[in-house]
């Protein structure tokens, strides 16, 4: 313990000029495959997806903003607590992580365009990006992108999962939900 808190304040004075990136990559950088992609530049690492969904982004929104059904068409997901709601608070519990509660304040709340999520400090920063751009009437371009940054990420970084499998089964099953839910009710 001792050597980590040593090491902690050596590093201090590197650490200080570190900055945080809130979004590495622009929605539009995005490749519109549902596969999700990795990047590390010197100050961050983001992993990013994007998927084409038929259905209104108003749908997406209502999809990506009901809390309360997360668990019954998102299977990345083992809790989430709270209002997802402009300066909302939300306590998620994830299965890449689930030992571990993940407090994230909604930071932007534009519907149905963009909301974003945010846990940690200057030192060791996630930001999560949702952003939905309609395609004509009834269609909507989902990206989430993640950015982690800060002084911490390269102590940090080797202890992250690949989040890719997670990123491509949350926008796979969004889109599954949408889509549902924007389906002509049958007779």
């Amino acid at each position: 313990m001792r050597r980590i808190a040593v090491a902690l304040l050596l590093a201090l004075p590197l650490l200080a000029g570190c900055s945080t990136t809130r979004l590495l990559r622009q929605p539009a950088e995005v490749p519109v495959t549902g596969k999700a992609e990795r990047t590390r530049t010197k100050q961050a690492l983001d992993y990013s997806v994007a998927v084409a969904i038929a259905a209104p982004p108003a749908t997406v929104w209502a999809v990506l903003t009901d809390g309360t059904s997360y668990k019954s068409w998102n299977r990345t997901v083992v809790s989430l607590d709270g209002t997802i709601a402009a300066g909302g608070r939300l306590a998620l519990v994830s299965h890449v992580a689930p030992k571990r509660t993940f407090k994230l304040k909604v930071s932007e709340f534009d519907a149905p365009r963009l909301m974003v999520w945010e846990d940690g400090n200057s030192m060791f920063l996630g930001v999560r990006t949702f952003t939905l751009t309609a395609s004509g009437d009834t269609a909507t371009t989902f990206v989430m992108s993640e950015t982690f940054s800060g002084g911490m990420l390269g102590m940090i970084e080797g202890k992250l999962p690949d989040f890719r499998a997670d990123f491509e089964a949350f926008a796979a099953d969004l889109k599954k939900e949408a889509e549902r839910r924007a389906a002509p009710a049958s007779n």
